[in-house]
């Protein structure tokens, strides 16, 4: 029977707070705001538009080869530190001076996209040394089934704070009355600097309160790796079915959350006022269930198999989209506040659902660990792992590619364009706070009721037939589930003692 290591308390709440500000800076500012930004502050030509389009393609191109070396050289790391919390600092500490010059700058034009290529470039680099050590760490911490699933989901749940934490704050603290330091321009600027303050603050708590575990280390240490090269990297993939798949799934996923939390901001601005209110009771409703989620997912999958879930969680996210659609095309716009209201109700169905699919695609992802090393002897967890942050960038870099063209076929570059020269003046001093209000409604109320209801189509019924394709790949590929994985740990501990019988006889 085997011996499982289980997870401290320590472990589990430093580990898991460590992904707050993380997730704040990077993750949400940077990757789920920077065209946002692009839209409210900068005057870009189409052409200029269309290059950064291309450079978001190339960046993740360029991903392609880091994430998975940066994988490998995590799993040929040896120093008194750790193999991961070296990575994990360096990477925190490049990704932070990024991301506050990514935003706390007032370049336009062709500057803008020179210094662009080159801050998106560099986020890249240092974001993926943090991103693949810290959740390369994971399975390093406990071999339970219940306890990864705990950590996980508390993990997740944190990630969901500052996830919750950037959807409420970014709107709020950068457009309209409460936009800090009186524009949309300097509220991203004073945005990016606190919430880059707070990743260094509970990234600290992981690097000085997480303890790995030695017996863990110490099957890690014995187990057999490939050597650092590229080719023997897409070896390790295609061998691992289990881990291609759930990349594939997590590649949709991310091109559907990606859509709900860009695309559909400007939908509100448009529809609604441009203010951060009805953004921040959108964005609030659904933040609420997806948190509920998070924190109850540990005992809800004790009474539900992942399959099963993700069942429902198909039936959620894909109707939450489709009641999206029909409430925003047939109520009409005389009645705003309730319709607001609906939209932001009706909202809670796809937050829920996604979250519970997201959730059972990283615990998918966890469990290849053991499936490598139970279907070719080697555990390599730093490669399976730089699947994760790999394809999470990559799925959002084609979301907003997608956003991108969204905007350039709906017109709505046009009016962005007109509304980031107004903040611009303002922010400049060029005219009054008042002045840059009445203009930017003036072109609010000047854009057409079919470019808004042709807007909301796109960003609904592409990510439900987004979940629709996953569901069907998850019911057909995946073979991992929770009995699987029980068998796969007892005949791994079986294999474990044989091999350590047989040092011991030599």
């Amino acid at each position: 029977m085997e011996t499982e290591t289980r997870l401290s308390k320590k472990n589990l709440w430093f580990f898991a707070l460590g992904t707050i500000g993380r997730d704040m800076a990077a993750a949400g500012l940077f990757l789920n705001f920077l065209l946002t930004y692009i839209m409210l502050t900068k005057q870009l030509s189409p052409q200029q538009f269309f290059t950064i389009t291309i450079l978001f393609v190339v960046a993740r191109i360029i991903d392609a080869v880091l994430d998975p070396i940066m994988g490998n050289i995590l799993d040929a790391t040896h120093s008194r530190f750790g193999k991961f919390k070296p990575w994990i600092v360096t990477g925190v500490i490049g990704t932070g001076i990024i991301v506050i010059a990514s935003f706390a700058n007032q370049w336009q034009g062709w500057t803008y996209i020179i210094a662009f290529a080159i801050l998106y470039l560099l986020f890249n680099i240092f974001f993926t040394m943090n991103d693949i050590a810290y959740w390369g760490m994971l399975p390093s911490l406990t071999s339970n089934s219940d306890d990864r699933n705990q950590l996980t989901s508390l993990t997740s749940l944190m990630a969901g704070v500052g996830a919750f934490l950037t959807n409420i704050l970014v709107p709020i603290g950068t457009v309209g009355n409460n936009a800090l330091g009186g524009s949309t321009v300097t509220g991203y600027a004073w945005i990016s600097i606190i919430f880059v303050a707070l990743m260094f603050f509970t990234q600290g708590l992981t690097v000085f309160g997480v303890t790995e575990d030695k017996t863990i280390q110490a099957q890690q240490a014995t187990s057999k790796r490939t050597k650092v090269s590229f080719r023997s990297i897409i070896g390790v993939l295609r061998e691992n079915d289990q881990a291609t798949w759930n990349a594939v799934m997590l590649f949709i996923y991310m091109i559907v959350s990606n859509l709900s939390s860009t695309v559909i901001s400007i939908y509100l601005y448009f529809s609604f006022g441009y203010s951060g209110t009805w953004n921040f009771v959108f964005t609030i409703l659904g933040q609420i269930a997806g948190a509920v989620i998070f924190a109850t997912f540990a005992s809800i999958s004790k009474h539900f198999t992942r399959k099963r879930l993700i069942q429902i969680a198909t039936v959620m996210a894909g109707g939450g989209y489709v009641l999206l659609l029909l409430a925003g095309l047939f109520l009409p716009n005389s009645l705003a506040t309730t319709k607001a209201w609906l939209l932001s109700v009706i909202n809670v169905l796809p937050s829920v659902g996604n979250g519970i699919f997201y959730l059972i695609l990283i615990i998918n992802i966890a469990n290849s660990v053991e499936y490598n090393e139970w279907k070719v002897g080697i555990r390599n967890e730093g490669i399976i792992f730089s699947v994760r942050p790999f394809v999470t960038k990559l799925g959002m870099a084609a979301g907003q590619f997608i956003a991108m063209m969204i905007y350039l076929v709906t017109g709505i570059l046009g009016t962005t364009n007109q509304i980031s020269k107004l903040e611009s003046d303002q922010a400049r001093g060029v005219i009054s706070a008042a002045a840059k209000e009445s203009g930017i409604a003036n072109l609010i109320a000047q854009v057409p009721l079919g470019q808004d209801n042709f807007l909301l189509a796109l960003v609904t019924l592409i990510p439900a037939i987004g979940i629709g394709i996953t569901y069907w790949i998850y019911s057909r590929k995946i073979i991992v589930d929770e009995k699987f994985y029980d068998h796969m740990l007892a005949d791994l501990e079986v294999r474990r003692q044989a091999a350590a019988q047989k040092v011991a006889q030599q």
